[in-house]
């Protein structure tokens, strides 16, 4: 990737080139914001409602209600704190475009934070891609949709769009 300064009308700007040879990195993350908003709302009243179980009046204090009280609010939290973690920036994969090897990889985060492959195909097992203004949806052969991907940047577009065209059938 290689960064040229311009200055267009007095002021500087950079502007991003991205070579054909570079690897393009790319997040599943796209399209998923109302969803990670659900979860997050969903997750911390859970959590909150865990020990307000325990402070708000009204409750009976006989031994059975309490052994249920401490299960459901046990269930409570880890459900709320598996909601909050579900969808966490850090346990994203990452699709990592690879033009020298000429494959595709999905990486992701293990338990010691060190990226982890998870899935490893080249381009000619790939079936075919299609290339649209805000995402690439990559094929497999059977002609199911192995996965989809947000492409926000026309500079990844086009970057991608070079590395797949000879090896796999582009659509637009």
């Amino acid at each position: 990737m290689t960064a040229t300064n311009e200055f267009i009308m007095g002021r500087a700007s950079e502007k991003r080139s991205f070579e054909p040879e570079m690897p393009v990195m790319l997040g599943f993350e796209g399209s998923r914001a109302l969803i990670r908003t659900i979860f997050r709302i969903v997750g911390t009243a859970l959590i909150l409602t865990a020990p307000m179980m325990w402070v708000l009046p009204g409750s009976s204090v006989e031994a059975d209600v309490m052994l249920m009280k401490l299960g459901v609010s046990f269930f409570f939290f880890l459900c709320g704190l598996a909601l909050l973690m579900r969808n966490h920036v850090d346990t994203m994969p990452e699709a990592f475009f690879d033009p020298i090897r000429r494959e595709l990889r999905v990486l992701q985060k293990n338990d010691r934070g060190r990226p982890q492959t998870v899935m490893r195909r080249s381009y000619d097992s790939l079936g075919g891609a299609r290339i649209t203004s805000r995402a690439i949806e990559l094929w497999d052969v059977d002609g199911s949709v192995l996965m989809r991907l947000p492409v926000e940047n026309p500079d990844i577009r086009q970057a991608l769009r070079m590395q797949l065209s000879g090896l796999v059938h582009v659509s637009d």
